[in-house]
């Protein structure tokens, strides 16, 4: 019995220290380096992967009927098509929306070309997906991963989502917080993926909900003297930088992250990196209008995945574009949304 409670012991010690193998989650700093190598540049993406998962989680039956990928060949295809865009582009700093956990994180590591990248990832909430949002750097943030659990009553004052059921309440499922210090600027880096469905009243009432969450944390931070970049698959549109179709939002999301609506509006301005890309180019995300597979054409695709900064991280962009290296139909192995890519002068 004593040996079996020293095994057990063991293994539970070698599981924590080995806190990134596992799909629970990998928010902890153990290490404060800088591994890029060119430190006068930044490379940021913003990638929504489309159900990055590898071990199977039975809530979503994913892999399985529950998700694209049915078998976990199919979801491993998919993964080597993520790392090859991801060796194309070569972040320094990716931020992913639906990976299901440091698994996959790890796994994206091995195949890439450069290994200088490490796997963070704070388990969220949304336990019917299992879908979270993980970051991949080669610059270690300075804190651990946390999250907020507040919450906020809908509709919020103001909402413009026409929504009439049941007011209730709404917390940011999925999302993570972190610190950088990049040569002396310390910068809170905020990452997260809202409810979906733009047009439906009742998520865009509760989405409202979940910018106003933000916008008190994006708030407390601008207060003590931080830069802020906030990022991730907003699914929302912005009305004040249009889309490819010119998709207007039917809420006050983007408007409540930037800071111009919410309790916390005028405290603080966010500019969407997207006004940087030329319109006929602000499409992020790709959709089967028609449910039949039958058309492809460009109402098919809308920008939904956003990365907003403050003034001075503005100031030192010297290239924003997204990367539409491969096409979207029906079957394809790519993921559904494209990655936002956005290029600094050290910051």
């Amino acid at each position: 019995m004593f040996s079996l409670s020293l095994l057990f012991l063991f293994t539970f010690f070698l599981f924590i220290m080995n806190g990134v193998k596992g799909d629970t989650e990998c928010p902890l700093i153990t290490t404060q380096d800088d591994r890029r190598s060119n430190k006068s540049t930044l490379r940021l993406v913003q990638y929504n992967v489309e159900w990055l998962f590898i071990d199977y989680y039975s809530s979503a039956d994913c892999p399985g009927n529950g998700c694209p990928w049915k078998t976990l060949n199919d979801s491993n295809t998919h993964l080597s098509y993520v790392t090859n865009v991801l060796n194309d582009l070569n972040p320094d700093i990716i931020n992913f929306c639906e990976v299901e956990g440091c698994d996959e994180l790890n796994a994206v590591i091995d195949s890439l070309d450069n290994h200088d990248l490490k796997p963070y990832l704070k388990k969220g909430t949304d336990t019917s997906t299992g879908q979270n949002v993980g970051l991949l750097t080669k610059i270690d943030p300075v804190i651990s991963l946390y999250r907020t659990e507040t919450r906020v009553n809908y509709p919020v004052p103001g909402s413009k989502c026409n929504y009439t059921g049941t007011p209730g309440s709404s917390g940011v499922s999925k999302h993570y917080i972190t610190e950088y210090n990049i040569n002396g600027q310390n910068i809170a880096f905020i990452a997260a993926h809202l409810l979906a469905y733009p047009t439906d009243p009742s998520r865009c009432s509760q989405r409202e909900a979940q910018a106003q969450v933000l916008q008190y944390v994006v708030s407390d931070y601008v207060l003590k003297g931080y830069e802020i970049i906030l990022l991730g698959d907003m699914n929302d549109f912005d009305g004040e930088t249009l889309d490819i179709n010119s998709d207007k939002p039917i809420s006050l999301v983007l408007d409540i992250l930037k800071g111009i609506q919410g309790e916390k509006k005028g405290q603080y301005s966010l500019t969407n990196v997207a006004a940087r890309i030329t319109q006929n180019e602000r499409f992020s995300d790709w959709w089967d209008s028609d449910g039949s597979c039958a058309t492809s054409s460009q109402k098919d695709y809308s920008m939904i995945d956003h990365v907003l900064v403050t003034p001075n991280i503005n100031r030192k962009i010297i290239n924003a574009y997204i990367y539409h290296g491969y096409k979207e139909y029906c079957g394809k192995w790519d993921s559904d949304h494209y990655p936002v890519v956005i290029d600094f002068a050290s910051i």
